[in-house]
């Protein structure tokens, strides 16, 4: 199965990488490392609340949503081309970090910037675009694959993260448990540059949804 840099690799992710760089001030080098962090976190942290009845109930509700099905994978070009990234994407960005990582995502934000080397309002704009990113394939495979409950929906997240699921839910349960001192969001961030972060199924998934192969 494809790698997660696969999905980076491919044409819709190389204007994703292009298109944050320029609407956030980065290079993309730095996009891409960013990038490549934010989005085990965000599955790893819907993985965790989905491992509740509650909470995969409201993640499949959420995953209902028409503004969830699939198409900002199809109009990604035009949300971050021009003078800046649509704000109702940047808005649905917010309400599902907020959600996924229950106010905490600060500290997330915290160490995607540590381990990127990209300043912190970046760090959290990107978060803001790759939320909306990972609803939209979530909401698309699960229509297709007439997803509806709990199991379902778990093990959707689990082929998607891989052999690093339960390293990503653990990176996520730490960062949510910082008590704002940063110790523990540098540790995070050590272990995500020290190569703790595992491709998985995440790139083989939603590399197809990308074009990769």
């Amino acid at each position: 199965m494809a790698g997660l840099l696969d999905l980076l690799n491919s044409d819709l992710g190389k204007t994703l990488i292009s298109g944050a760089s320029k609407q956030f001030g980065q290079n993309e080098g730095k996009t891409t490392s960013a990038l490549n962090t934010s989005l085990p976190l965000i599955l790893g942290a819907m993985k965790n609340n989905a491992s509740t009845s509650d909470g995969a109930s409201g993640l499949l509700n959420a995953l209902g949503n028409n503004k969830h099905n699939g198409a900002i994978l199809d109009n990604l070009g035009s949300i971050l081309d021009g003078d800046g990234v649509d704000q109702d994407v940047l808005d649905d960005g917010a309400g599902i970090l907020g959600y996924i990582f229950g106010g905490k995502e600060q500290n997330v934000a915290l160490a995607v910037s540590k381990s990127s080397g990209i300043d912190l309002a970046s760090a959290m704009n990107i978060l803001k675009v790759a939320g909306p990113l990972v609803m939209g394939a979530l909401g698309k495979e699960t229509r297709e694959k007439g997803i509806s409950d709990q199991n379902g929906i778990g093990d959707l997240l689990g082929g998607m993260l891989g052999d690093g699921a339960s390293d990503q839910q653990s990176l996520v349960t730490k960062l949510l448990d910082a008590d704002g001192d940063g110790s523990i969001i540098d540790d995070v961030a050590g272990i995500i540059l020290g190569g703790g972060k595992k491709k998985g199924g995440l790139g083989g998934l939603l590399g197809g949804l990308f074009g990769g192969k």
